[in-house]
This record gives C-alpha cells, sequence and structure tokens, in this order.
C-alpha cells in the first residue's frame, strides 16, 4: 500500500483479501461458473471483507470479545462457503420441492441467514434489517394474518429451500447482478476517483459555471452530476463532493443548509444520470432481460430534464436573491484543467465500448484498466503506488457494501414471490384505486418514498419492484416505464424527509441542520418530481420509438419542466409574486402529467409561457430593486435600486 504509512494487520489482511476478490471476478470474466460456486465464493468475500472493514463498535464489549466476535462470523462465513462448494453437486442435482433437506441444509441457511443480516446491519443500519425481519415473520407466521394477507405460511425446511438452496434467494438475481455488473463498475468509479477524475469533474464545473449567476451551486450541480454518475451512491457521491462545493456556495452568500441542500439533491440525481446510474440500474437490467446499455440510454431524457429543472431553478433563485457569482481570481484557483484533460478519457472509453456493443462486465473492466494507463499520457497527472493502492483497497471494499444487503434483500424476494404477496399487493392497489391510473401511480408514488426513506435506492428499489411493478403492469403500462416510474421515486426518497440519508450526510459535511437541509434538497426536488408521470404517458421520453418520436419527446418534457421550475424559481426579470408563480406553476404540472402534444399539453404550455413572457416584457419597464447579499458575515445586505 502506500509508502510511508502503517497499516496494521487486520487492514493489511482486508487488503489481500480484496486483491483476491478483484481478481476472482477477473477469472470470472474468462471463466464463467455455475450460479451455486461463483454466488457463494463473491457473497463470502464480501461478508470477510464487510466484517473486517466494519468491525464490531460496541463500546460495552471489552475489545477482545469484539475481536472474537468478528473472527467467529468470518469462520462461519467460510463454513457456509465450504458448504456451498462440497455439496455442490447434491444442490445443482436436487429436485425442488422433492428432494429431501437435511440438517446441514437448515443450519447452514440459518446462518447465511444471520451473516447476511449482520452484514447489512453493518452497512446501511437497521431499518432494513427490521424489514427483512418482517418479512421472514410474515413467512413463518403468515397464516395468523387477516383479509388479503393472509396465506398458510412455510415450515422451516420449506423457507431453507426458498431462500438459500436455489437461485432465487439470496443467490438470486440481486446476487447474480452484484456478480456479473456492479462489481465492475464499482471498480471503475474507484479506480477513476483515486486517479482525479472526481476532482477533474468538480474543477470543470467551476471553470465552465462558476462566474454564472449562482455560480457555485450550478458548478455543484454539474459536478455532483458527472461524479454521481461515476459513483453511483448518493451518499457517497455528498461526502467525495460536498467537501469542495457547499464551502464554496456559502463563501458567495448560500446560507449553509441551502446550500448543503443543493449537493444533496444535486448528488442524488447522480444516481439518474447515465452511463453508469446507480446500483438499481443494473438490477432493473437483470429484472427486464434487458442490455444495461438500453436502461442507461432509457434514463438520459429523464436525467437531462432532472438537472436542466435544478440548473433554472438555482439561477433564477440566485437572481432573486442576489447571489454573487465567482470572481475571475477565485476560479482561477482552481487547478489548470488543460494539464489534466486527458483523465477525461475514461468515462469515454466506457460510453464508447457499451455504444459499440461490448458487454457492461468487459467495458467497464477496460475502462478500469485505462485509469491506469491515461495518467502516464502527461507528467502532471502520473500516478503511483499510493493512488493504485487505493483504488485496490477501495473498489473490493465498496462492492463488498453493495453486495451484501442487496443479497439480503433476496429474502424479502423470495418470500413475496413464493407467498403471491406481490400478486395479491398488486389486487390490493388496484382495489383501492378504483381502477384509476393517476390514483394508482399516485400511490405508489408514495410508497416507494415512504418505503426509502432511511433505505438505500437500491433496496428500496428492489423492494417496490416487487410490489408495485406489477400493480402499474396492469394498469396497461410498459414494463420499462413502470420500474422507471419505481426507480425514479425510490431514488427522490434520499432527500424526502423526515429520515433522508443524502440530505443528513449533506448536513454533516456543511455543518447545517439536518432538519432545513432536508427540507431545502426536498423543496428542490419538487422542480422535477413528477418527471416519471410524463414518461409513463409517453414511451419517446424512455427513448422507445423513431427518432423523431423522441426528440419531440424530449423536447416536450424540457419544455414543461422548465416551466414548472420557473414557478420555483421565482424570478422572471423581476421577482414573481405568488398570484403569478401559481398558475405558472400549475400549468408546467399539468404539461408534464399530460401525454405529449395532446391538446391538454398545448393549452398548458401556451399559457404557462405566455404569462412568463409577459411578466418578462412588463420587466423591462422599468428598474427592479435587487437585493444583494454579502458573501461573508451575518445580517448585512444592501439594496441596490
Amino acid at each position: 500500500m502506500s509508502a510511508g504509512t502503517r497499516y496494521s494487520p487486520v487492514q493489511m489482511l482486508a487488503f489481500c483479501i480484496g486483491i483476491a476478490f478483484i481478481a476472482f471476478q477477473a477469472w470470472l470474466l474468462f471463466a464463467p461458473q455455475q450460479p451455486l460456486v461463483e454466488r457463494p465464493i463473491h457473497l463470502v468475500f464480501a461478508l470477510v471483507l464487510l466484517f473486517l472493514y466494519r468491525p464490531l463498535r460496541t463500546p460495552k464489549l471489552p475489545s477482545w470479545l469484539r475481536i472474537t466476535l468478528d473472527g467467529a462470523l468470518i469462520a462461519t462465513a467460510i463454513g457456509v462457503l465450504s458448504y456451498y462448494l462440497l455439496g455442490f453437486e447434491r444442490l445443482t442435482t436436487r429436485m425442488e420441492n422433492v428432494s429431501p433437506i437435511f440438517t446441514i441444509d437448515i443450519v447452514m441457511g440459518a446462518a447465511l441467514v444471520f451473516l447476511l443480516l449482520e452484514g447489512a446491519r453493518r452497512a446501511v443500519g437497521w431499518i432494513l434489517v427490521w424489514v427483512i425481519l418482517a418479512f421472514i415473520a410474515y413467512a413463518f407466521w403468515g397464516n395468523l394474518l387477516p383479509g388479503w394477507l393472509n396465506f398458510r405460511g412455510f415450515g422451516l425446511e420449506a423457507a431453507t429451500e426458498i431462500t438459500t438452496m436455489t437461485t432465487a434467494g439470496v443467490l438470486g438475481i440481486t446476487t447474480s447482478t452484484s456478480v456479473s455488473f456492479i462489481f465492475y463498475f464499482i471498480l471503475f468509479g474507484a479506480f477513476y476517483g483515486a486517479v482525479g477524475g472526481g476532482q477533474l469533474f468538480i474543477d470543470l464545473a467551476i471553470r465552465a459555471a462558476g462566474r454564472a449567476t449562482g455560480g457555485t451551486a450550478k458548478a455543484a450541480i454539474i459536478g455532483s452530476s458527472l461524479m454521481g454518475s461515476i459513483s453511483g451512491s448518493a451518499v457517497a457521491n455528498v461526502v467525495s463532493t460536498g467537501v469542495f462545493t457547499i464551502p464554496l456556495m456559502k463563501r458567495t452568500g448560500l446560507s449553509a443548509h441551502r446550500a448543503a441542500g443543493i449537493e444533496a439533491i444535486a448528488s442524488t440525481g447522480g444516481q439518474l444520470m447515465p452511463p453508469i446510474m446507480g446500483v438499481a440500474a443494473f438490477i432493473m437490467a437483470e429484472l427486464l432481460g434487458m442490455p444495461y446499455a438500453q436502461i442507461a440510454l432509457a434514463g438520459l431524457i429523464p436525467a437531462v430534464a432532472f438537472y436542466l429543472a435544478l440548473l433554472i431553478v438555482v439561477d433564477l433563485s440566485a437572481r432573486r436573491d442576489g447571489i454573487r457569482a465567482l470572481t475571475a481570481e477565485e476560479v482561477a484557483d482552481t487547478a489548470a484543467i488543460g494539464p489534466r484533460l486527458h483523465l477525461i478519457l475514461p468515462p469515454l472509453v466506457l460510453v464508447t465500448l457499451l455504444i459499440v456493443g461490448y458487454s457492461a462486465s468487459y467495458a467497464a473492466v477496460l475502462a478500469s484498466i485505462s485509469c491506469l494507463v491515461v495518467p502516464f499520457l502527461r507528467p502532471a497527472t502520473r500516478i503511483g503506488w499510493t493512488e493504485i493502492a487505493e483504488g485496490l483497497r477501495d473498489a473490493p471494499r465498496q462492492a463488498a457494501e453493495v453486495a451484501v444487503p442487496i443479497a439480503a434483500i433476496g429474502l424479502i424476494i423470495a418470500v413475496a414471490v413464493q407467498s403471491n404477496l406481490a400478486l395479491k399487493f398488486a389486487s390490493s392497489l388496484l382495489t383501492l384505486s378504483e381502477g384509476s391510473i393517476y390514483a394508482s401511480l399516485a400511490l405508489a408514488m408514495f410508497g416507494c418514498i415512504i418505503m426509502g426513506m432511511g433505505l438505500p435506492t437500491v433496496a428500496a428499489y428492489i423492494i417496490g419492484a416487487v410490489l408495485f411493478v406489477p400493480a402499474i403492469q396492469d394498469l396497461g403500462i410498459e414494463p420499462l416505464a413502470a420500474h422507471f416510474f419505481i426507480f425514479y421515486y425510490c431514488v427522490l426518497s434520499m432527500v424526502t424527509p423526515p429520515v433522508a440519508l443524502a440530505s443528513f450526510a449533506a448536513a454533516a459535511v456543511g455543518k447545517a441542520s439536518a432538519v432545513k437541509t432536508s427540507l431545502s434538497a426536498f423543496g428542490l426536488s419538487l422542480v422535477a418530481f413528477f418527471v416519471p408521470f410524463g414518461f409513463v404517458f409517453d414511451p419517446g421520453v424512455l427513448a422507445q420509438g423513431s427518432a423523431t418520436e423522441v426528440v419531440l419527446s424530449a423536447m416536450s418534457l424540457l419544455l414543461s419542466t422548465a416551466l414548472w421550475a420557473v414557478a420555483f424559481g421565482g424570478w422572471c426579470g423581476r421577482p414573481l409574486s405568488w398570484g403569478a408563480r401559481a398558475p405558472i406553476g400549475l400549468a408546467g404540472l399539468v404539461a408534464v402529467i399530460a401525454p405529449s402534444g395532446s391538446t391538454v399539453w398545448f393549452a398548458a404550455v401556451a399559457a404557462g409561457w405566455l404569462i412568463v413572457l409577459g411578466v418578462a416584457a412588463l420587466s423591462r419597464r422599468g428598474p427592479i430593486p435587487i437585493v444583494f447579499r454579502a458573501p461573508v458575515g451575518k445580517g448585512h445586505s444592501s439594496v441596490v435600486s
């Protein structure tokens, strides 16, 4: 690892195991194995690394006992792996619901479930664990529940078989996606960050937008969207980019909670931004049986609409509130872009390989290798063993923190499918909404947001896909649109109070109120909150249809969301009163939801933009007082006429 730095034996052990994890995943590219071989190995690598990197920290227990318990968990994980490898032939040839289930199957299945629950607790906290425990309880005692929730329940043997002995439970689609896709893209993100790609994105954004009105906020949005599309994690993106962008925004006059809120929503939206998007997008590709490149293409127009709306709002808000731009000197303080511009090549390599037809995993690996080559094109960016070691350490650690929770979610999928809970839930939702497509979508939207509070996006999406997607598809909505609808709102749950993980992380970085930051980020999210209704009713927004249809759909969505954003920005050459903002906002909302090109859409867009243009024309008739907020200090402001 890096020279001159001392590492504990545990850290060195974790580093070496991480290298072995990377080597195993590289081997799978050339020699794929049977699912019940590669998936348990992948999962046990992840569990061991998670227990090493996130040891028990219960202060009431003595250190020797904590170390012993962690060692016991690691030994148990190795024992579980031995069970799968030694029993591989029996497990792959047995007949489900016919072949006998032995005591060793039950013991090892229970051990694996316990390991996954403890790993999920350490990776993402208690909320996901309680949700999984609720589904496990339902599996055994569903016969005690009333109405449509009632079902006969599983015995211990049946539950073991369903959840741990086939490729339908914890070794099912979630773990398969982690093995086949997620690991390789995390590898790319870790390497690209280690060689300076993330800092390049931030500096590019500052150079591009820093001197514009609201420049620091725009730079944060641009930089975080670019970095978020690589990292795929809202919280990780907030922590990595927020340390640069939040102080910068505060320096130009934005309050701490407003700056943190902007960073939170910008980082959250990165999960919607191709080419990588979030981990949930890979799960979506697997669930739909589509190439990941097609999912990324479908996500492009909604992501552009999302960020365009954010940019419009921060621009108009800055004009309304008198937030200053960066000076030329402040922009010049960023490191020169020219000597580092070639670092943009690895993402371009990734996108190019996906476009020309390489599989997602091969494209990610080749792009990761390019991260180790491209820095040597210029002397100023050459890397050493420190940067390489950083990428080799971070990639398997981050992969473990994703693989374990989503494998645990396999328990939820198995129970929901085998108990017919998903179908019964869909039927109940349709009954509750009385067959109304808008009411059903609204219920699904609120369900995703409530469920996603406190859960990682991928966990919320998988549960939402199991419970809500069947109901939405029953309304006649295409599978791709149904999945994107759920995915979009699960992403936004990261900034939705009262539990908003991305907002809390941003508040900590910006030393701001968590409550105010959450409310600020949620308020900003409203500018793109109804975009999913647009692509539900217009497949062209998801790049489905002819090129002409896609272009027209994109323009329709952008015009609609821009109108909605003007109402939230509150400025149109002069501050907008609520009497003007309300009809503009209503027109924008109707335009977003209405099918593109319909009479309703034309009427709403025409009415909204006529009001905007009318106010803009009136603003030219006389001087408008502008409030300028001093960039430093408190309580200092002046009015310039």
